[in-house]
């Protein structure tokens, strides 16, 4: 069973609709909370129990700088050039075996996955 996600304003529209047109539960920030703080968004996928999908490194800072609470997941894509809809190859190529993800912050580009536990302090 696929994870449902959270995907950060900044995530582009066409990949958007690629997702969720291969079935993926997708909240969209621009659509349920445009403008959100970085804070209230981790928050919002902290209590909807959805992983996060970013190209805005600064929920790293957030987590394991600052000690706010994880969410089950996040995905942050790193900017690359690229067509609009390709970061949602690379989340859905991810979404395949969702446990390599559970519990880590995933640096994804078009090649490669870096992953780093979450911090288990955070809260």
């Amino acid at each position: 069973m696929k994870p449902d996600l959270l995907v950060n304003e900044n995530f582009p529209f066409p990949a958007l609709r690629k997702l969720r047109e291969q079935g993926v539960d997708v909240l969209a920030v621009r659509e349920i909370m445009p403008g959100a703080p970085d804070e209230a968004i981790l928050r919002k996928a902290c209590d909807t129990g959805r992983w996060l999908v970013t190209f805005d490194r600064v929920y790293g800072e957030l987590m394991y700088s600052r000690h706010y609470p994880a969410p089950p997941a996040i995905l942050y894509l790193r900017q690359e050039p690229c067509p609009p809809d390709k970061p949602a190859d690379w989340v859905l190529a991810l979404l395949d075996d969702p446990a390599q993800a559970v519990g880590q912050l995933v640096v994804i580009g078009e090649h490669t996955a870096r992953r780093r536990p979450l911090p288990n302090d955070a809260g």
